[in-house]
């Protein structure tokens, strides 16, 4: 979306901010966040000019003053971009460039630029690129006018067919290829997803407003080490782990891009195939910044977001984050009415807090575990090692015989095949089952 310099040193455009408040609009401009986003994209800010009117102008979006504001700022020095904290219709972006002889971009446009910066898979690039595609085909402007009349013999002379619709069409070509790339690469997912879920593995995803610390809490929780950094939309890619939770219990942890204000339509609709993951997780965990005075206002903007993706009906566990920039910040647990947990409040930086949130994941996914009494021969450990090895060992004895008495909570659909073994090898007298309980005795 930028022409950037090709040199030794690291340049960047020099750019004009302009951010409008108007008294009809829902859209709350927030100027540090726009800086933060246009910083990120590897643009320096110059001038920033801000202004408040009562609705946006339909040519120019601005007013007349403000206009002769912006062409005072760009006469002042050497200006490459003028960036607006909105969403520009293609007319208003026209005749903004005609008459200040500057290239204008809006929010959106700097949104896609990033993430086509930070894309690194081959699907992120993908989707970036169908995004970017699809915004651009309603800013084609009419260019290459000594084209339109084609030559020829007989039958063949006329306007023939513009550069606006050459490029019209190879977009839409273009468009269709990519769809039927992501269409390739969503079959895949869904392909793992089944295996997931045959293997009866829960997903947990981290959702978050960008910058709250999911792959700071994600790298922390799995060791692994995904790319963070404190910068919005620092990274981009979807990431899936396994985490065996303290209590043995696998889970699949799923670190997905974060979100923000006005998050372009186009670019939602070409990572959707990505964001299924979220759609399909069993719990959100819903990473919110708990130092940023503006958290209510997050969550509400990411629970817009959900919304528009169909993630709206998962269950969520609102995890503050980064509690160690807080005065008196403590690790905690908050529940309902019901007892359910609904906050945890933790820090990914320092661990502080980490023991009560893997509690909650417990608590999410052992609706399926029962604990059950065992009373193991010396002669088949071999059972015992698969309890330990397949659930959490509660408490663990033995007698004077060697008998293994045990107390395991342990998912159903893993101590189902012991049952059978039990029933049809005979593996001890010893050995019996209640099936009306679940129990061994």
């Amino acid at each position: 979306m930028f022409e950037r310099p090709h040199s030794g040193k690291q340049q960047g455009e020099r750019a004009i901010l302009v951010s409008i408040r108007f008294d009809n609009e829902d859209y709350s401009p927030d100027v540090e966040e726009f800086t933060e986003l246009v910083a990120a994209a590897g643009v320096t800010p110059s001038i920033i000019l801000t202004g408040k009117r009562r609705h946006p102008d339909p040519a120019y979006f601005v007013g007349g003053g403000k206009r002769l504001e912006i062409e005072a700022a760009v006469a002042q020095g050497e200006v490459d971009v003028i960036l607006f904290n909105h969403s520009l219709s293609p007319a208003q972006s026209r005749n903004l460039e005609r008459d200040l002889n500057c290239r204008v971009l809006d929010r959106s446009e700097v949104i896609l630029d990033i993430f086509a910066q930070r894309a690194r898979s081959f699907e992120g690039k993908l989707q970036v690129e169908l995004a970017q595609l699809q915004h651009l085909s309603t800013r084609l402007i009419r260019g290459w006018t000594h084209l339109e009349r084609q030559k020829g013999g007989i039958g063949l002379r006329g306007p023939g067919e513009t550069q606006l619709e050459t490029d019209r069409r190879l977009i839409g070509d273009r468009i269709k290829q990519i769809h039927r790339r992501l269409e390739k690469v969503r079959k895949q997912r869904e392909q793992g997803r089944r295996s997931r879920q045959k293997a009866e593995l829960p997903g947990i995803s981290l959702v978050g407003y960008t910058n709250a610390g999911k792959s700071t809490l994600f790298n922390r929780l799995t060791e692994a080490t995904v790319y963070a950094a404190d910068q919005l939309f620092a990274t981009l890619d979807p990431t899936l782990r396994r985490l065996d939770l303290p209590n043995k219990a696998p889970i699949i942890l799923a670190d997905t891009v974060g979100f923000i204000q006005q998050l372009p339509h186009d670019l939602v609709a070409a990572f959707r195939a990505t964001l299924d993951e979220t759609v399909q997780a069993k719990v959100l965990l819903h990473v919110v910044d708990a130092s940023d005075p503006e958290r209510l206002l997050r969550i509400e903007q990411v629970n817009e977001v959900l919304l528009d993706i169909g993630a709206d009906k998962v269950p969520q566990i609102l995890v503050y984050n980064k509690i160690d920039n807080l005065e008196q910040g403590k690790a905690a647990l908050e529940r309902d009415d019901e007892g359910r947990i609904r906050k945890v409040w933790l820090s990914a930086i320092t661990g502080e807090g980490i023991d009560l949130l893997q509690q909650a994941l417990i608590e999410c996914v052992a609706v399926h575990r029962a604990r059950h009494q065992i009373r193991i021969p010396l002669a088949h450990a071999r059972i015992r090692a698969r309890f330990h090895a397949l659930g959490q060992v509660l408490s663990e004895e033995f007698n004077e015989q060697g008998d293994c008495l045990m107390e395991v909570e342990i998912e159903e659909r893993h101590f189902a095949p012991f049952k059978d073994q039990v029933q049809e090898y005979k593996l001890s007298p010893e050995v019996t089952i209640d099936t009306a309980e679940h129990k061994f005795t």
